[in-house]
């Protein structure tokens, strides 16, 4: 029996990299917005419960049928008597009221084990509610039963139609003990939660204007930033708009930050913006900072992919032209892998504009930040 539930949990290990990467974008997002910052203790809570949860879900699902052209189950589909489970406790057991060592037979009881498994597979859900999301009894209840009927509602329908038939059973007793299991693992979370970081304070005297914008975070703004340039490059060019690329680039890496403060979609998206000298920085600062990088180190793709340029060369002048922005591109990488190593945020292109990163966090949420601080300490 217990081989059963080491073959799904194994399946969610293997398969954890995988979610974990999908996983990891919206993650940052989020705690870049919510929090200003990474906090590692939050961070392994969150990929434990992403963990949890596949496999909760393995567990309920696997084996699957073989094939998606399943046969239809021979009986009903749906057990709706709540408590049935007791009366097969009792129909496939050994005890004797009067006699306390039959008892442990019910530890070989089939019925009895999975009562047990139904509430286990949910206590590290109300651990969770408990400890880190600081729910309510009644929201506890709600989100414990929404889980379990997700699990009923996904075995029943077959993966929603995924399988022609329903290969699980919906049974109204898993409801009632998986919701029972939540419940237990929210009261733990209370027993335990005086041994434990409290999550209220894991920002408390946090200063993050000081901290370090990583690259991580300049990647996810870039990533975003670049989305955005390729729909509106994508929209000139359609209208044969010559020099697209570079209007585009000035308008979106330059213009548009000169009037937001050093903000673009992406930078706004992961709380950052660009400063010079900590002051907001000018429109010729982010004219040497972005013509360098995007009009002068990505400028010279742009040119030895145009034809109308790349035309104008001998078949030598352009083997020299490919060889010159490999030459540039090989020195720059080098240059942001050593900067990285050493965890130094100015570029060359930052320092001869005279401009950084920082982390750009709402004024409101300062005061909230320290007013919530303050009640703590009271």
């Amino acid at each position: 029996m217990f081989h059963s539930y080491f073959f799904p949990i194994s399946y969610a290990f293997m398969m954890f990299p995988i979610a974990a990467l999908i996983f990891t974008l919206p993650f940052l997002i989020v705690q870049y917005r919510r929090h200003g910052y990474i906090h590692k203790l939050r961070a392994l809570i969150l990929y434990l419960l992403l963990l949890y949860l596949m496999n909760a879900y393995f567990l309920v699902l696997l084996p699957m049928p073989s094939s998606r052209h399943n046969m239809a189950p021979s009986g009903s589909i749906m057990q709706l008597i709540p408590l049935q489970f007791i009366q097969d406790i009792i129909d496939g057991s050994k005890i004797i009221p009067d006699q306390i060592s039959t008892y442990w037979s019910l530890l070989r009881e089939p019925a009895f084990l999975q009562v047990i498994f139904n509430i286990a597979l949910t206590v590290p859900f109300g651990l969770f509610l408990g400890y880190y999301f600081r729910t309510r009894w009644g929201m506890c209840i709600l989100l414990s039963f929404m889980l379990s009927l997700s699990f009923e509602v996904t075995q029943v329908t077959g993966i929603y139609g995924f399988f022609d038939h329903p290969y699980r059973l919906f049974d109204v007793d898993d409801l009632i003990t998986n919701t029972l299991g939540g419940i237990f693992g929210f009261r733990i979370a209370i027993w335990i939660n005086g041994l434990l970081p409290q999550i209220e304070q894991l920002d408390t005297n946090i200063d993050r204007s000081a901290k370090r914008v990583s690259y991580t975070r300049r990647g996810i703004a870039f990533f975003i930033d670049s989305m955005v340039w390729i729909i509106g490059f994508g929209v000139l060019y359609g209208f044969d708009v010559k020099s697209a690329f570079w209007i585009v680039t000035g308008i979106y890496f330059i213009l548009i930050p000169a009037f937001t403060g050093g903000r673009t979609l992406g930078k706004w998206i992961v709380r950052i913006r660009v400063t010079s000298k900590g002051n907001r920085a000018s429109f010729w600062a982010l004219m040497i900072r972005y013509g360098l990088l995007y009009w002068i180190l990505l400028g010279l793709h742009a040119l030895v992919i145009d034809s109308d340029v790349t035309g104008l060369l001998s078949s030598p002048l352009r083997t020299v032209a490919y060889l010159i922005v490999l030459l540039v591109d090989l020195v720059f990488f080098i240059h942001l892998v050593i900067k990285v190593f050493k965890k130094d945020d100015q570029l060359i292109y930052e320092k001869l504009s005279r401009t950084s990163h920082v982390i750009s966090w709402p004024e409101k949420r300062l005061h909230t930040d320290a007013s919530n601080s303050s009640s703590l300490e009271d």
